[in-house]
């Protein structure tokens, strides 16, 4: 039964963006043509590319979720669309770039959704549809018979103004066609120890919580808190190494002069301070690692790696 399931969301994940990939491949051949609506498409690539956003995956991929109980599927294809979008950005008839800009931005938003589509399956025991986002049941145990349609504003509604908003820098740089640079050096850097940090950050939680698990199916005590590597510097390493991710690939559209493209890292980082209060906040209620907890808390920093500091909170109760 597992199995079956597990075929069926494969399936489903597969089949899911057909439809815009189809139309937009119809696009490319035929925009040339006197088309009304492939004119529009033509003269309005940004704004084409958030229609196909909003049928696609907000009223698509909610109404598949709708039916399973489950909106497994946008998590997924956050770690996809990225991808899917830069393509689309440098395929568009209307794109004007450096070449050598556009292949790196390619190469790295591709090995940046590698590693985390890696993470996304190692951390769901290598199943498609195993599970949903644990913020997404608490919501929907929060907002009880309203979840229904709630759901598609925050689960996917929200998901294309932040997706389309940090993917900006992609658009960026298939419009403006201007020399390479030593800040798109310094941006690829960026980029790129931000892929590792997340990396390394990931593959030590995965273990630890590997670990635990292995702890609590033998009846031993479970180890109460992740410090070591990364995370002795850092609280939420992970967070960190992705927030730089997005933070570098603005640094791009910044060296071509459009610096109104911050909003997106800029929504995305302020989206993840607020999940990061949520992540604390479930960890503290957690019995077996509460004070542990509070003590890394006041010892470590939140995202950016940095030494520890003394506990003088820990001395004061004592």
């Amino acid at each position: 039964m597992a199995t079956h399931s597990n075929l069926k969301n494969a399936l489903i994940a597969f089949l899911a963006p057909l439809p815009s990939l189809l139309f937009y491949l119809s696009f490319l051949r035929h925009y040339h043509e006197d088309n009304p609506l492939y004119n529009w498409c033509y003269h309005h690539p940004l704004l084409f590319a958030n229609v196909l956003f909003f049928f696609n995956v907000n009223i698509l991929f909610y109404a598949i979720g709708y039916l399973q109980s489950s909106h497994w599927m946008i998590d997924l294809y956050w770690t996809v669309i990225p991808v899917m979008l830069v393509h689309f950005y440098a395929n568009h008839p209307l794109a004007q770039y450096n070449v050598w800009r556009s292949k790196v931005v390619i190469l790295l938003t591709w090995i940046w959704s590698i590693r985390l589509t890696h993470n996304y399956f190692r951390r769901e025991n290598w199943q498609w549809g195993h599970r949903q986002d644990w913020r997404f049941t608490d919501m929907s145990h929060q907002f009880g018979k309203n979840w229904w349609w709630i759901s598609f504003f925050v689960v996917y509604f929200s998901q294309q103004i932040f997706l389309i908003g940090i993917c900006l820098p992609m658009y960026v740089v298939h419009s403006e066609d201007k020399p390479w640079n030593n800040w798109d050096f310094i941006a690829v850097f960026i980029c790129l120890s931000a892929i590792i940090i997340a990396y390394y950050a990931d593959t030590e939680l995965y273990n630890f919580v590997s670990g635990n698990q292995k702890l609590k199916e033998l009846g031993k005590p479970m180890v109460p808190n992740l410090d070591e590597g990364l995370w002795k510097y850092s609280r939420h390493p992970n967070y960190f190494g992705e927030q730089l991710w997005w933070w570098g690939l603005f640094l791009f559209a910044w060296n071509l002069g459009q610096t109104w493209t911050f909003v997106g890292a800029l929504a995305n980082s302020l989206c993840l301070a607020h999940v990061t209060v949520l992540v604390e906040n479930r960890m503290l209620k957690q019995a077996y690692r509460a004070e542990a907890y509070k003590l890394y808390q006041r010892t470590t920093s939140v995202w950016i790696p940095w030494f520890k500091s003394s506990a003088k909170g820990k001395d004061k109760e004592t």
